[in-house]
């Protein structure tokens, strides 16, 4: 008479293949999903400093150009002024 529990059977061997195989399946997906994932904030990372430079670039180009039209004006002011003074010569 054996009252021992029954811990394993040998009846279920098939299935517990299969679970190994679908175990090791999550851990490399798992595994697969942080290394892509990782990849891309760094990709991201370098874009992000990247864009920076490029934003800096165009500030510095607006001012440019706001002194550009400054001095254009300046620039007219006194042609106009010479205009002025060559027609009252006439």
């Amino acid at each position: 008479m054996n009252t021992g529990v029954v811990l394993a059977d040998g009846s279920s061997g098939g299935n517990s293949g299969i679970i190994a195989v679908v175990i090791v399946a999550i851990i490399f997906t798992a595994i697969a999903v942080s290394i892509v994932s990782f990849f891309q904030l760094q990709k991201h990372r370098a874009d992000s400093v990247a864009y920076a430079a490029y934003r800096k670039l165009a500030e510095e180009a607006v001012e440019k150009q706001d002194q550009l039209l400054t001095e254009l004006r300046a620039l007219d002011l006194k042609v106009g002024e010479i205009e002025h003074l060559l027609r009252s010569v006439e």
